[in-house]
């Protein structure tokens, strides 16, 4: 996950940190997928709870990542043309080689002699018998331009990602001349957004303008999406003045009241074997006023970390040159470290954190090595 750490030529040390600790709750929100997807472990109430306490409080991931991309990027200092050069081809080249080798994964397995059931231990969402023929695999990578595939589900992110930096500095013209009360005015109406989705499914599918030949272009889209969270992170860049102590209760605050309605609305969603797709996933949705409440506890309290140790300043800049490349090699490496848990016998309610760090160190230690090995290449490979 893209953005630059740099402000000024001084490293923004808390930032680091926020990353490292987005990027490792990205990983553990992946590694909660066999637990709330899988239909065997949905039946076991004991993967239902332990993944709905570990799924709802890892919400604010993405958002904290779009958060230090507006204050990291926003307002845009580069010319257009320049931007889009710079930001673009270090996101879409690795996205478009890691998306072909996960789709070609399936047909490699069947190559090499596996059974399909091998696919869905790597990938939960694959499936029971995903297919291994190479012309399913060749349509996946056809398809990579317009979406992504079970195998690489968290690829959707890219996606939003390229949409961010092609709307950065057309949104940055604004930003530059806005004044502090025209930015809160615009995250007053964005704050409204954030409501719709439980508004369209408790109140009416169809409101405020939106029907069947408008779509969703209802009185509120203008102001919807992450480009809220874009803003957000841009405007609270500065920090803030409380002391610590206060940044701390208030924070508490602010995600507990998010946590809870995240987990209780999340429980009783997955718990009915009636719910769609759609109406389970609502409660975790990223622009919902409940993740905000979290993300915004996670960020400000973040930005009161300070390390004066060199030593762990290094870590933590090693972490976010490798992060994006983490993220791409990420899922291929969340189905073995379950695979090597069940062998370890390791007990319920901490898979998902051994899971997660397994997976984390693992990504990180490749993605380290393919620095070591093509020092002026890799850029191209983990971006």
């Amino acid at each position: 996950m893209k953005s630059s750490s740099f402000v000024n030529q001084e490293r923004i040390v808390w930032a680091d940190v926020l990353r490292f600790v987005a990027m490792f709750m990205v990983i553990s929100v992946h590694c909660t997928d066999p637990f709330n997807i899988s239909p065997a472990a949905r039946l076991n109430p004991e993967y239902n709870f332990w993944g709905t306490i570990y799924g709802s409080i890892l919400r604010p991931c993405v958002p904290l990542f779009v958060m230090l991309t507006g204050m990291l990027l926003l307002p845009v200092k580069q010319e257009i043309g320049l931007f889009y050069k710079k930001k673009l081809t270090r996101v879409v080249f690795p996205f478009l080689i890691w998306s072909v080798l996960y789709n070609l994964f399936p047909w490699f397995t069947g190559v090499m002699g596996y059974d399909s059931s091998i696919i869905t231990k790597f990938f939960v969402y694959a499936g029971d018998a995903p297919s291994q023929a190479f012309k399913d695999s060749l349509h996946n990578i056809i398809m990579i331009p317009f979406t992504f595939t079970a195998f690489c589900t968290h690829m959707w992110y890219i996606y939003l990602l390229i949409g961010l930096y092609l709307f950065m500095p057309i949104f940055s013209a604004w930003v530059k001349e806005a004044t502090d009360k025209q930015k809160r005015m615009y995250l007053y109406f964005w704050g409204i957004t954030l409501f719709l989705p439980y508004i369209h499914e408790y109140v009416s599918n169809y409101i405020f303008g939106a029907c069947p030949w408008n779509g969703r272009f209802d009185l509120f889209y203008y102001f919807a999406g992450f480009n809220g969270y874009l803003l957000l992170g841009h405007y609270l860049s500065k920090g803030n003045s409380w002391s610590v102590l206060k940044t701390l209760l208030i924070s508490a605050f602010l995600f507990a009241i998010g946590y809870f309605v995240t987990y209780v609305g999340f429980g009783n969603r997955v718990a009915d074997p009636r719910s769609t797709e759609e109406q389970i996933e609502l409660f975790f949705l990223y622009c919902t006023p409940n993740v905000f409440l979290m993300t915004i506890a996670v960020f400000m309290i973040s930005q009161k970390i300070k390390i004066d140790s060199p030593f762990w300043i290094n870590i933590f800049a090693n972490l976010t040159k490798c992060g994006f490349g983490i993220y791409m090699v990420h899922y291929f490496l969340v189905g073995p470290s379950f695979m090597i848990i069940d062998l370890l016998h390791i007990p319920i309610p901490i898979q998902i954190p051994v899971a997660a760090s397994m997976t984390f160190g693992f990504a990180w230690l490749f993605t380290v090595f393919i620095y070591k090995l093509l020092p002026s290449k890799a850029k191209w490979i983990m971006g």
